[in-house]
């Protein structure tokens, strides 16, 4: 949690850019231009879903007999099940920081690069691939952007990392306790 909370800087100085390019005073809604152009906030809800993803374990029926890329025999009718959370911390995928929360992996001169649904399926791949994926990151953008502006944000207990329950949802055992702020200005 302390490092999605570190990110908050650049966030802020995101925002700030679109509102003074864009004369907006703060509380002001930002349109769908002033969205698609939040790189470095949509490269860190990437980073937040890549490490805790909403549905983190998935299975696949085979439709045929098939062979996966390492050689593995897959039959008609059997179930595949990947671990989306599991995948987030293989360094074959993610590299030696793959443990880290690092938004900057997600960017490319300034732009916030498009990753291999294969590689990050948070919103599944193929012709499974989630038709609502950019309707999301809009709402997601819209919504972290006015609360990460408007609010300072506290996370009650620093101590210790919240436990996590796995269901077919991932979520927090006892939420998340936070104190919010309102910033002057």
């Amino acid at each position: 949690m302390a490092e999605i909370r570190a990110s908050k800087p650049n966030i802020l100085k995101e925002l700030e850019k679109i509102r003074v390019r864009n004369s907006k005073n703060i509380g002001e809604t930002y349109s769908y231009d002033e969205l698609r152009d939040m790189h470095y906030l949509h490269a860190a809800i990437s980073e937040a879903l890549r490490l805790y993803p909403p549905v983190p374990v998935d299975t696949k029926a085979c439709q045929n007999n098939d062979i996966m890329p390492d050689g593995t025999f897959v039959g008609k009718g059997w179930e595949v099940t990947y671990h989306m959370y599991g995948m987030a911390r293989m360094e074959s995928i993610w590299g030696k920081n793959c443990f880290e929360f690092l938004p900057e992996r997600w960017i490319e001169n300034g732009v916030c690069k498009q990753e291999s649904p294969f590689r990050f399926p948070v919103f599944q791949a193929g012709p499974r691939i989630c038709l609502g994926k950019d309707m999301a990151y809009i709402q997601m953008k819209s919504i972290a952007a006015s609360v990460i502006e408007r609010f300072e944000m506290e996370v009650e207990s620093k101590d210790k990392a919240p436990e996590h329950l796995l269901a077919l949802t991932l979520r927090m055992k006892g939420g998340l306790p936070v104190r919010l702020r309102k910033r002057c200005g």
